[in-house]
Formats: C-alpha cells, sequence, structure tokens
C-alpha cells in the first residue's frame, strides 16, 4: 500500500515536494531562447540532494546520482557544469531559503536565534597564499575549539527549531556585533517588533543592545557576564537549541568540507549546507515530524 507525499519522509518525496515550491514561488519562468538541459530548479534541488546524501565530492556525487536519483532526473550534469551554476548560484540559493523559511509555524513565533561560527577556507599556508579568496577571508579564532583558523564567519539568525531566516558570511577580523547589526539593519523586514533575539556572551555590548531595542524593537536576551549585574542567567539550556543547529551544520551537513575556493563559490556552498536544512525542517513539519531538524530520513 503506498504512502500519501503528505506523510511520507524520504528523500525523493522531499525532492519532489521541493521541487513544486520552489518551481512556483522561487526560481523565475525562462521566456528567452533555448531552456538549458538542468533547470535552475532541478539545480537547487540537486544540490539539497548532495548536502543531505553527505557527498563533500562533487566528482563522488556525480558518480552516484544516476543510480540514486535517475529517476528524478532526466539528465545529470558533468561536474564542471555544475561546479560552474552552483557557484554562481548565490543569489537564487538564499531567496530559496527565505521562502522556504516563511513556510514554516515557527516563522511567527517571538524568537529569533543568533550565532557566528568560523567557516575555514584553507589549512595550509601555500594554499592560503594561492587562494582566490584573498583579501576577503582572514585569519581569526575561535573560542569555542581554541584554535586559529583562516576563513570567514557564518553568521546566523534562525527560528527555535533551526530554520535559517538570514546570513552572511564576513572577515573573522571583523567584530561579531558590527557584523550582526548590519545583517540585522539590513533584513530589518525579517525580524518583527516585539520579538526576543537569544545571543551569547560574544554579543554583550551597550551599542548593540540599544542597536536591537530602539531601532528593532526587539528585546536581547543573552548569557550574564561575571563583571555585570545578574540579569538573565547562563541561559545554558537554551543556548543549546543554536548550537545544536551549527553541530548539524558541521556535522551532518559537511559546511567545514564546503570546497569553495572563490568569493561566489564559498558564499553558494555555504547557501547549499543552509538551504538542504531548511528543506529537510520545512518537510518535517508538513510530515508533522517529531523532531524538525532531523535528517536521518533524508541522508540515504
Amino acid at each position: 500500500m503506498s504512502q500519501s507525499l503528505a506523510v511520507t519522509r524520504d528523500l525523493d518525496t522531499l525532492l519532489t515536494a521541493l521541487y513544486a515550491f520552489l518551481d512556483d514561488h522561487v526560481v523565475p519562468a525562462r521566456r528567452i531562447g533555448t531552456p538549458p538541459p538542468l533547470s535552475d530548479t532541478e539545480l537547487l534541488c540537486l544540490a539539497i540532494a548532495q548536502a543531505l546524501l553527505g557527498y563533500d565530492s562533487t566528482r563522488r556525487f556525480l558518480r552516484a546520482a544516476p543510480e540514486r536519483l535517475g529517476h528524478l532526473f532526466p539528465y545529470l550534469p558533468r561536474q564542471s557544469g555544475f561546479n560552474k551554476r552552483l557557484n554562481t548560484a548565490g543569489p537564487l540559493i538564499s531567496r530559496a531559503i527565505q521562502a522556504l523559511s516563511r513556510q514554516v509555524p515557527t516563522w511567527e513565533d517571538e524568537l529569533r536565534l543568533i550565532d557566528s561560527t568560523p567557516l575555514p577556507c584553507a589549512a595550509s599556508r601555500e594554499t592560503v597564499k594561492r587562494s582566490a579568496l584573498a583579501g576577503q577571508a582572514g585569519y581569526g579564532y575561535c573560542r569555542s575549539h581554541s584554535r586559529f583558523f583562516w576563513g570567514l564567519r557564518l553568521y546566523l539568525v534562525t527560528t527555535a527549531e533551526g530554520m535559517p531566516v538570514t546570513w552572511c558570511l564576513a572577515h573573522p577580523k571583523i567584530g561579531e556585533r558590527d557584523v550582526m547589526a548590519a545583517l540585522l539593519q539590513r533584513d530589518h523586514d525579517l525580524v518583527c517588533t516585539g520579538q526576543v533575539i537569544l545571543a551569547d556572551k560574544g554579543f554583550a555590548g551597550r551599542r548593540f543592545e540599544e542597536f536591537v531595542t530602539d531601532e528593532l524593537g526587539c528585546h536581547l536576551v543573552r548569557p550574564d557576564r561575571k563583571d555585570e549585574s545578574p540579569r538573565h542567567g547562563r541561559l545554558a539550556r537554551f543556548r543549546q537549541w543554536i548550537e545544536a543547529v551549527i553541530d548539524t551544520l558541521k556535522g551532518q551537513l559537511g559546511l567545514e568540507s564546503h570546497g569553495g575556493r572563490t568569493p561566489a563559490g564559498v558564499y553558494a556552498r555555504t547557501g547549499q549546507r543552509l538551504l538542504a536544512l531548511a528543506a529537510a525542517i520545512r518537510h518535517n513539519w508538513e510530515t508533522d515530524a517529531p523532531v524538525k531538524r532531523s535528517l536521518i530520513a533524508y541522508d540515504h
């Protein structure tokens, strides 16, 4: 007995439902010229499948794709073609993420989570010297792992269950509060008056708190520092929510193995992981999954 689309949690059903949504609401209709063998909608679905199946290597993914995904994609591109298309799809990926985030019930909630995390882009000095990211990436320090890295920082705003709302990449030497303030100011329409913004101690500062309160009309809640009067406490349990989102991105979705070599490539490959997470969360809401951020049903 076959299951209906509304109650099935597997990769094929997710990609089918996602294709219909993206084609109707995100990807603009092509009006001029011969359409490419792989449409923009199919490109996004294929990129999501790569992230959910855990293939950091595009070569390995495209070798396995005919057997695993051939029944869904009439045309599968070669490695060079797929990389070129994906590396230029950053703006489209961002639009898709925001469109998906508006589909979940927690979009209307009064809570937003914010955080930043290192995004390494090179591991050796020789790679750093040759990198096309020079000038945009740099050396930074990861407090949670007590180590230096060369790359960028990912700044992320999510709902309570981890649905990405907005994001950006920045040089690690720029202050966290400055970047997050600029991100929230740019996408102020995605943050509603009266919402609670939950952050960590890295966002402690009078100017940032005044910005959140006065300009956004929101309430900043963060763990208390040792040198200030008690207000909110340690908030350890609540801070685990955003830390678990980052862990999903880096663990199951291979964020640190993105493989981007140019600014556009790193942006698109980071967005690819965020889009995969957003697609899974939306589908889990639609199928009433008990854990909305779970990817287990889609990784095989």
